[in-house]
């Protein structure tokens, strides 16, 4: 019988908390995490600071296996550029169900490529063990690979996500009830702008990790960016919770 985690603990460096969402709560009776403790988030209370052995492994072409982090491309893209990344743990073991940290990038941006393999948030959080994790890619579908700017075919991109956590339960353990969307900046306002998208990919979430911006709090320079269309969204997240972070 497969066992399944319910926790995993949490690596970081102190960073201060602006609330970008003071705005919004007013409006919805959200339980919204603005906190640098794990409280009711699901995650483990322990904590520790970064250090060499929790920076994230490179990206290499292979087949996944416990503590490799290998480039992995959907059977709907076969012969485009598209790919995404999976690590399992080092502690991975077939028979056992983990928790699934989902990560998006930034932007490219000055020395940012805005590519999946920069990702690193969730092999942070981690530390490596106990849980899987995946850096999934925003999808220019058009041109047949990742978008290094904004979100390529949102349409696309919420579809790409979707397979790809449909894979992840299936063939590598993933925990179907205990997934976790993260991102930085860019990413992090695709925590809800991709998570919360429809119905079907907002109910895959247990819980939000939103680093760096947040979807609704800037008008950028794409459709639906507006606070206005950012409370739909929001709307989908019930009563689960946020952790939210800013530098």
């Amino acid at each position: 019988m497969a066992y399944e985690r319910s926790i995993f603990p949490i690596y970081h460096k102190p960073v201060n908390i602006r609330d970008y969402v003071s705005n919004l709560i007013t409006e919805l009776p959200l339980s919204i995490l603005l906190t640098m403790v794990s409280c009711n988030i699901g995650l483990s209370a322990q904590v520790s600071q970064i250090d060499s052995e929790s920076l994230s492994p490179s990206v290499i072409t292979d087949l996944p296996g416990p503590g490799k982090r290998v480039k992995m491309i959907l059977p709907a893209y076969k012969g485009t550029d598209l790919y995404h990344t999976l690590y399992l743990p080092s502690d991975w073991n077939q028979n056992e169900k983990y928790p699934v940290i989902v990560e998006y990038a930034g932007n490219m941006l000055k020395n940012r490529k805005g590519s999946v393999d920069e990702c690193n948030l969730g092999y942070r959080i981690s530390g490596g063990k106990g849980n899987i994790w995946v850096c999934l890619p925003f999808v220019d579908k058009a041109k047949g690979q990742n978008a290094s700017t904004w979100w390529g075919d949102t349409e696309a991109t919420v579809d790409y996500c979707k397979q790809t956590v449909k894979q992840v339960c299936t063939e590598f353990g993933g925990g179907s009830s205990n997934f976790f969307i993260a991102g930085f900046s860019r990413g992090s306002i695709a925590c809800n702008y991709v998570g919360l998208y429809d119905d079907a990919i907002a109910s895959l979430w247990k819980r939000f990790i939103c680093h760096s911006h947040y979807d609704g709090v800037e008008n950028w320079n794409y459709r639906n960016s507006d606070g206005a269309d950012a409370l739909i969204r929001l709307k989908r997240l019930g009563l689960r919770t946020q952790f939210i972070s800013q530098e």
